[in-house]
């Protein structure tokens, strides 16, 4: 009987504990979510305003959209580390590290930002040597031309939100996010076709409308973060001044390897856009809309894996292990939860999506619209394992668990998808089914591997990854931790 009820009431408090979980990670991945479903509302938009232009204007924009994410997102990456250090120092209660975390920050938004600008503005003689045909060049060299010049806003805001979500606080990032939408479609109306005077300049259009897009994002979030309790008290404009070297090496150590494997993973997409523009160019328009609605599902797991990396850090920070592997277990099942049901609709409503791009009535997008739908069906299968995938890499992000990720990363999506659909759909004539099953590939080994890697890690980052502080509640910089074993990630 002693037993039975020692049973049943550690049953009861699992229980209890779980479900606190649940609530706290839909309360905070609820902002984030909608704030990643309104930055891809952009990307939707684009593509649904381009689409007026016709199937060339379309796999311009696919190729310039491409190429611009993979350099953002990749530095995004990196800056994002922001959030795991504000996230533990939360948890250890040592605002003093979250706020120098910020600050350097938005010193490394600022260098990578100019280092990303000086390549896109070298990038046409790259695409031309891809040998993509020539009007998909021309486009999206004018998008690239334009849109460039908002990498250093699209960064600096990357920061300021990853702190902000940090201390757990999302909401005002998802209503600057919606203004944000609101912005884009005026912008793109205006700039792209034509209005008040202003000459309609087509896919450079969209590229400056984005642009203006990430300065009124980052101006507004600066603003709010400058002048808003609590935020304020953290002081990152203030004392912004110069680089901290010691804790810019601390980001940087986190960072680099989380922007590496985002980096890799959107390579595997760039790679797989530039393969399917050398099948043609309704190879490559029915991919940007196939793999536009793919990443406006993913927006959801994405979200609810950067809420999974705030619960994650801040229980390391407080080294609660069993509430990091609850949080982690948690993200990862509600993104996998909400991936079945989108997989479904792909499966069942193929057509209807795609419709929502192009119109299913012009017989000039016959030959478009059949493949994208049936790139939908390969794409439903891929949702699966993308949702567990980004999913566990947040919760490893959580507890700074940055470098075996990374090298997983790079073995999963260029040593699997990669070469898997190149030789598949480009050498062995598989055309763009094959290339797309060749994503499934990478990703399906990614999620495996992320979350044995989770399951294994979670146990030793947690007893190593205290975040202790000095008198004045600042975590000590980098080269104050004890540096770990041979062969053991930073984490342990």
């Amino acid at each position: 009987m002693i037993n039975q009820a020692f049973s049943l009431s550690a049953t009861s408090v699992f229980s209890a504990a779980l479900s606190r979980e649940f609530r706290a990670t839909l309360r905070l991945a609820g902002p984030v979510v909608a704030a990643q479903l309104a930055h891809i509302s952009m990307s939707f938009v684009d593509t649904v305003m381009v689409g007026r232009l016709g199937p060339e204007a379309l796999a311009g924009v696919a190729l310039g959209h491409t190429v611009f994410f993979f350099f953002a997102i990749m530095g995004m990456g990196m800056v994002r580390a922001v959030g795991p250090m504000v996230s533990q120092a939360v948890g250890a209660e040592a605002p003093a590290a979250a706020g120098r975390s910020v600050r350097q920050g938005l010193w490394l938004a600022g260098g990578l930002g100019a280092v990303v600008l000086l390549i896109l503005s070298a990038i046409e003689p790259v695409l031309r040597w891809t040998g993509q045909e020539p009007a998909t060049i021309d486009g999206a060299t004018a998008y690239l031309d334009a849109i460039r010049w908002g990498i250093l806003p699209f960064l600096g805001f990357a920061a300021l939100r990853s702190f902000v979500e940090g201390l757990s606080r999302p909401l005002p990032v998802t209503i600057i996010a919606f203004i944000g939408v609101g912005v884009n479609i005026a912008a793109n109306e205006v700039l792209m076709f034509g209005y008040w005077g202003l000459p309609a300049l087509g896919l450079a259009g969209t590229g400056w409308a984005s642009t203006i897009v990430f300065s009124v994002l980052f101006g507004l979030l600066a603003l709010f973060v400058h002048r808003t309790a609590p935020f304020a008290d953290y002081e990152v404009f203030t004392r912004l001044r110069e680089p901290d070297a010691a804790y810019l090496r601390e980001l940087v150590w986190v960072g680099a390897p989380m922007g590496a494997s985002r980096g890799v993973e959107s390579s595997l997409f760039m790679v797989t856009t530039v393969m399917m523009g050398t099948l043609g160019t309704t190879a490559l328009a029915a991919h940007q809309v196939a793999l536009q609605c793919a990443a406006f599902a993913f927006m959801v797991p994405l979200g609810i894996g950067m809420a999974g990396t705030v619960r994650v850090g801040q229980a390391a920070g407080a080294q609660d292990e069993a509430g990091a592997r609850r949080a982690g277990g948690m993200a990862m099942g509600l993104a996998t939860l909400f991936m079945a049901g989108t997989a479904t609709l792909f499966w069942t409503l193929p057509r209807p999506i795609v419709g929502l791009y192009l119109d299913l009535s012009d017989p000039g997008n016959t030959e478009v619209i059949a493949l994208a739908v049936q790139l939908l069906g390969v794409a439903a299968v891929f949702q699966l394992f993308d949702g567990l995938q980004v999913a566990a890499h947040g919760a490893l992000q959580g507890l700074k668990d940055t470098r075996v990720p990374m090298g997983i990363a790079v073995g999963t999506y260029w040593g699997i998808g990669l070469v898997t659909g190149y030789l598949w759909g480009v050498r062995g004539g598989g055309g763009p089914e094959a290339l797309w099953w060749g994503l499934v590939t990478g990703l399906a080994a990614a999620s495996v591997l992320l979350l044995a890697r989770f399951h294994r890690q979670v146990g030793r980052a947690v007893r190593k990854e205290a975040v202790p502080t000095d008198a004045n509640g600042a975590a000590p910089p980098a080269s104050a931790v004890e540096v770990p074993a041979e062969g053991e990630t930073r984490s342990g």
